[in-house]
């Protein structure tokens, strides 16, 4: 099995974005539950947990259509991102121990990476607009 790398991560991230439906997002949303045990049980995934809640936040937000300042593509990526961490169907199944959710954080990593300038601007607003809960959300 090749190693998973940051082109395949980058490929696998573009070719599940431009996939990705506001259908997908709403799903998405209902999906807090699912996605919070697997950053919690991960070993690969727990130091990505305070990211992933930013991430989840700003989906929530737009979702509901409170902080709408954000292109699609930037939503759609984060969205591919995390449907890609609770997907059973990726490039190295998560059962394989030692390696298994090593795509599923390369994934999450370079997503991080293309989205950072956004989720400061986030941030910012979430802590303009909701001062006691930014740094919970």
């Amino acid at each position: 099995m090749a190693l998973f790398n940051n082109k395949k991560a980058k490929s696998e991230l573009e070719k599940r974005q431009k996939r990705f439906s506001k259908k997908d997002l709403l799903s998405l949303v209902s999906k807090e539950k699912t996605l919070k045990e697997k950053f919690t049980r991960q070993e690969r995934l727990k130091m990505h947990f305070s990211d992933f809640m930013v991430l989840f936040a700003m989906l929530r937000d737009y979702a509901t259509r409170k902080y709408t300042k954000v292109p699609w593509f930037i939503i759609s990526s984060i969205g591919a991102a995390l449907l890609y961490v609770i997907s059973p169907l990726d490039l190295i199944p998560d059962f394989i121990p030692f390696v298994g959710y090593l795509d599923d954080a390369t994934v999450l990593a370079f997503c991080l990476k293309l989205v950072y300038k956004d989720i400061v601007l986030y941030k910012t607003w979430k802590e303009e607009t909701h001062p006691k809960t930014a740094s919970t959300s």
